[in-house]
């Protein structure tokens, strides 16, 4: 018997993956293709979703040169793409204009318009928030940056584009719109419209009194599905660009952050995973609904039916090491964050005293400040190009040790171990200056680079009744286990303290140098 084999497609900020993985989430080969962001004046940041699907093509014929589809085609396909990036498309489906990505902040004063009143609370009004919280779990980030800052920023910029638009969708649910030319979204995608009610999580829907006081038409609105639920077949159009059986199952998916979830086995309750890509998370499932306004953190849809979630989520965290590639060794062409390791390994714990701040382009949580912006501080004279490569790792690691201790407050207990995935996972340096800083021990997940599309294979398998997700934590494939040493515990305690006190006392002049936009 033929073992089942399915079709991920991990669409991420910098491009495009399609992986075959088998039913116990083995990987059996992949294509990447990147495509381009665009940033614009006033915090936008752009992709062009036609981009996304030629990429998707290219990655599927890759695959087929390279005999690695069989002849019988696959058992389903199934997308996981980037949380909180949202395409306005006509009734075909089809986009009418750029992808506002997760990083596009221009609709943040028309959120911070929808959601004031008196008394204000951190910006927000406090009796709508209160509303909010209860039905939703949390409310729009102020930033702009949900997928509900880029509707309401057309509507009051872009109106025609707004009138013209027959639905707002997801990245992953634009996909699915040219894969089976249905229009649809997954319970999870829908999230960060901040309109759902998701008091009882096994039946969410939409709340008409929120969706009224944003002032957007629910027409726009596409109906919600479970993450594993069948959307359909491949459309002609669809399966004769990927050369693919129009038999093929598409199955709804979920957005990045619930399908790393899934692909790094962490789907027990109290479960943790790490991911680190271009931003990164730390996440875990809990089986309750509560809300951490203080710090964003709110139990939300998982890609599990049934389930919840929390996350605090660091706006750029790869980004940052592609940042110092790009500026001090743009000399490096191949391979540069390989050569990143080899430097930052030469420098001791602590970086010579070199910290580094991460953030380039605000921060999400546990503060939602787009106005914070990245640098190193406490270079001398002595100071090396490995000091500041050793810093900027360390760095992202303290910025994640301050939104680990927010999900462990709201979870009531110590993550540990963790699950670690995402592009960063595959450095063994970073691994362990995780485990230090963070006092806990990692766990480097096998082809933790694939964990968004293993997590959608899993999905497609369970939608298609392969798989369970009870099966799942026994399928979990390590590469190596990484425990915290008690040698560096004081240095990186030190860099915390210093870390916190930076930003504490220097918030306010990064709102005065860039309160007027990105």
């Amino acid at each position: 018997m033929t073992e089942p084999l399915f079709l991920a497609i991990d669409h991420g900020t910098s491009g495009v993956r399609a992986a075959l993985v088998s039913g116990e989430g083995a990987v059996r080969g992949y294509a990447v293709r990147t495509t381009p962001i665009h940033f614009l004046p006033g915090g936008g940041a752009e992709q062009n979703p036609e981009d996304w699907w030629q990429a998707l093509c290219a990655c599927v014929s890759e695959l087929a040169q390279k005999d690695l589809i069989p002849p019988s085609g696959v058992t389903a396909l199934c997308v996981s793409s980037t949380f909180s990036t949202t395409v306005a498309v006509d009734e075909q489906g089809s986009a009418l204009a750029p992808a506002m990505t997760w990083m596009d902040g221009r609709g943040g004063k028309h959120v911070k318009n929808a959601l004031r009143g008196f008394p204000s609370v951190m910006g927000y009004g406090l009796l709508p928030m209160m509303s909010w919280i209860k039905i939703t779990g949390g409310g729009p980030s102020l930033s702009g940056k949900d997928d509900i800052g880029h509707v309401l920023f057309w509507k009051n910029e872009q109106p025609e584009l707004y009138q013209k638009a027959a639905f707002f969708l997801p990245s992953k649910d634009y996909l699915n719109a040219r894969l089976t030319g249905k229009i649809a979204a997954s319970i999870d995608s829908m999230t960060l419209f901040w309109i759902s009610d998701t008091r009882n999580i096994s039946q969410v829907r939409y709340d008409p009194g929120l969706i009224a006081r944003l002032g957007i038409a629910p027409e726009k609105l596409p109906p919600m599905h479970p993450s594993t639920h069948v959307l359909g077949t491949l459309c002609e159009k669809a399966a004769r660009d990927l050369s693919l059986s129009p038999d093929t199952p598409v199955v709804c998916g979920s957005p990045d952050h619930q399908a790393a979830g899934v692909g790094s086995f962490a789907v027990n309750d109290f479960a943790a995973h790490l991911y680190i890509g271009t931003s990164s998370w730390v996440q875990c499932v809990v089986p309750y609904k509560k809300t951490d306004p203080l710090h964003s953190i709110a139990s939300l849809p998982t890609a599990i039916p049934g389930k919840y979630y929390c996350a605090n989520e660091q706006d750029t965290a790869g980004a940052c090491v592609d940042f110092f590639c790009r500026t001090v060794t743009p000399h490096i062409t191949e391979n540069p964050f390989a050569h990143m390791d080899a430097m930052a390994i030469q420098s001791p714990p602590g970086a010579n005293g070199v910290i580094f701040l991460p953030w380039l382009n605000g921060e999400r949580t546990p503060v939602d400040d787009p106005n914070l912006r990245a640098g190193f501080i406490n270079l001398s004279k002595t100071t090396l190009a490995t000091d500041m490569a050793r810093a900027v790792l360390e760095g992202v690691a303290t910025n994640i040790r301050w939104s680990l201790a927010f999900v462990e407050l709201f979870a009531g207990r110590k993550l540990t171990p963790i699950h670690f995935v995402g592009g960063g996972s595959k450095s063994a340096l970073w691994s362990q200056i995780l485990a230090d800083v963070l006092d806990r021990e990692i766990v480097q997940m096998e082809d933790g680079h694939m964990a968004n599309a293993r997590g959608a294979a899993f999905i497609a398998a369970v939608g298609t009744g392969a798989l369970s997700f009870s099966d799942i934590p026994a399928l979990a494939r390590i590469q190596q286990r990484f425990t915290p040493r008690p040698e560096n515990r004081k240095e990186y305690d030190r860099i915390y303290d210093a870390f916190l006190s930076f930003h504490r006392k220097n918030r306010g002049l990064f709102a005065r140098l860039n309160g007027n936009g990105m």
